[in-house]
């Protein structure tokens, strides 16, 4: 049995604390808002973001940061990335030297363009730490649907332990010692979710979501083979697989906030009544400026980008997309 804690009591965060739970392990829940933890303190349902599935009696949820992380062998971040660093900085102190670290947060900080365990490390220091990343809709895992992700780190050795610790009959792990492959996939995947979810509010049809993932997967391995990651690594379920699921589902936050635009909705009033993070949001304006930073050809992001952030119509957003010069694939 391992001390784990989860910081971030979001609809991921909470599916993995019940999962690690399950097993065996002893697991505290830190929520930021004090109010909604008492709520599920006593509730032991996350209806906000995860309702319907029961958090057993076991699992300590708490709104102090100390006591949740202190002395514990594992400490999953779940916290959105635009405030990742902030929490990081409540930790100081109070982590084992031992402890290990796991980044399950998709997205790249805005004003530095860093990766989620690059902030870590910015904060924290030399602190061992991994990604866990894949195809995870929070209620499909919490449901028992099988599911695979990929553990990533440089360290194989912890890449193994971590693949112990979250394995399950039904939540498969694979290794992967490519962490800036794997992180990038998981961020920049949301943008094109948001490609895909304006296609749906427009009206558009299966070939346009076609050409949407495959273009889409393309300047993905672009911008990880200038930022230093292997090109194989978007092939496999943190790249790929993640793509295809959140470009797709129902249940995707970014292809939501995408079909919304699409239909003609605010981007504001859509957050507001999505009371949820949308990655891909935020991640937009950190890819355009990495495409810019590393020269980088990436049109289906950087459209998204003018479409959030510039008001461009999707419709003449896609017309320009239709009409770039012609080339060779």
């Amino acid at each position: 049995m391992l001390n784990i804690a989860v910081l971030g009591d979001g609809g991921w965060g909470t599916t993995l604390a019940v999962l690690l739970s399950k097993k065996g392990h002893k697991v505290s829940l830190w929520g930021a808002f004090r109010d909604y933890v008492s709520v599920l303190d006593s509730e032991r349902v996350n209806w906000k973001f995860l309702p319907g599935i029961s958090i057993p009696a076991d699992i300590l949820i708490t709104s102090d940061i100390k006591d949740a992380a202190a002395g514990k062998d594992i400490i999953i971040l779940a916290v959105p990335s635009q405030y990742l660093r902030g929490v990081l900085k409540k930790l100081k102190g109070c982590c084992g030297r031992g402890a290990v670290f796991v980044s399950v947060t998709k997205g790249i900080e805005n004003r530095t363009l860093m990766r989620m365990t690059e902030v870590a490390r910015d904060v924290l220091g030399n602190i061992r730490i991994a990604a866990l990343s894949g195809p995870t809709i929070a209620r499909e895992v919490a449901e028992g649907m099988p599911t695979t992700v990929v553990v990533a780190s440089a360290d194989r050795k912890m890449n193994t332990f971590l693949q112990d610790v979250f394995s399950t009959e039904k939540f498969r792990v694979y290794t992967n010692n490519d962490l800036a492959g794997v992180e990038l996939g998981g961020s920049v995947k949301n943008i094109i979710a948001i490609a895909c979810g304006i296609s749906d509010g427009l009206g558009f049809g299966t070939n346009t979501k076609a050409a949407i993932v495959s273009r889409g997967l393309v300047e993905m391995k672009r911008l990880g083979a200038a930022m230093g990651a292997k090109e194989k690594t978007f092939s496999g379920i943190s790249g790929l697989g993640d793509l295809v699921t959140t470009c797709i589902s129902p249940f995707s936050r970014n292809r939501s906030v995408g079909e919304q635009i699409g239909k003609g909705r605010k981007l504001p009033e859509i957050i507001n009544r999505l009371k949820m993070v949308a990655e891909g949001v935020p991640t937009a304006k950190s890819v355009f400026q990495l495409s810019k930073k590393y020269a980088v050809e990436m049109p289906i992001a950087a459209e998204i980008y003018k479409v959030i952030y510039r008001n461009k119509s999707p419709r003449q957003a896609v017309y320009e997309l239709m009409t770039r010069s012609k080339k060779g694939e």
